[in-house]
């Protein structure tokens, strides 16, 4: 499954990377590609990963979920 995530907060590459890392440390997500100029990261998972979930990671990072 695929989900398309707003995310503010990030300014900086190192940003993207901090997202990135959360969100692939989420237990189900395979991929991450987390865009810092169009604010939002589209991330590739299967079960047991869920919105709730990845939502908590990006937020537990330090940015939201919009």
């Amino acid at each position: 499954m695929k989900e398309t995530l707003k995310i503010s907060g990030m300014t900086c590459d190192h940003c993207v990377m901090h997202v990135t890392e959360a969100l692939e440390a989420v237990n189900g997500v395979e991929k991450a590609k987390v865009s810092l100029k169009k604010e939002q990261a589209v991330v590739k998972f299967d079960a047991p990963a869920d919105l709730a979930s990845m939502k908590a990671a990006v937020e537990e990072a330090g940015y939201k979920v919009v």
